[in-house]
């Protein structure tokens, strides 16, 4: 079963920065594509981020290019998120996902809050 715990949401003021890391389990994490996707207040799901199972391809929204950085420790199962110069309009759940685009194996998110 795929398991996927998103951590290290909270509260920042705009111009601040949020690292977002996801433990993984019941796969081959070091085999499979991941993603970071986000939902703001009253929105649909947006991709955001991927990475392929190397790292060596990343992909970004233009929402979020040159300030959010996608990165994987295959060692570990984990996947980050790193946010640098965050806006209001970044204010959402995050959620991790197995694979590309808006996969269904997701975990259960984390909030991130951009106010001041």
């Amino acid at each position: 079963e795929v398991q996927l715990v998103e951590s290290g949401g909270g509260l920042v003021q705009p111009g601040g920065s949020l690292r977002l890391s996801c433990a993984a389990s019941g796969f081959t994490f070091s085999t499979s594509a991941m993603s970071w996707v986000r939902q703001a207040p009253g929105k649909g799901l947006e991709w955001v981020s991927d990475i392929n199972s190397s790292g060596g391809r990343r992909s970004y929204a233009d929402s979020v290019k040159g300030r959010f950085t996608i990165s994987r420790d295959n060692a570990k199962n984990t996947l980050y998120l790193q946010m640098n110069s965050l806006k209001p309009e970044d204010t959402a759940v995050y959620y991790c996902a197995k694979g590309y685009g808006l996969s269904s194996d997701r975990g259960q998110g984390t909030q991130v809050t951009v106010s001041s």
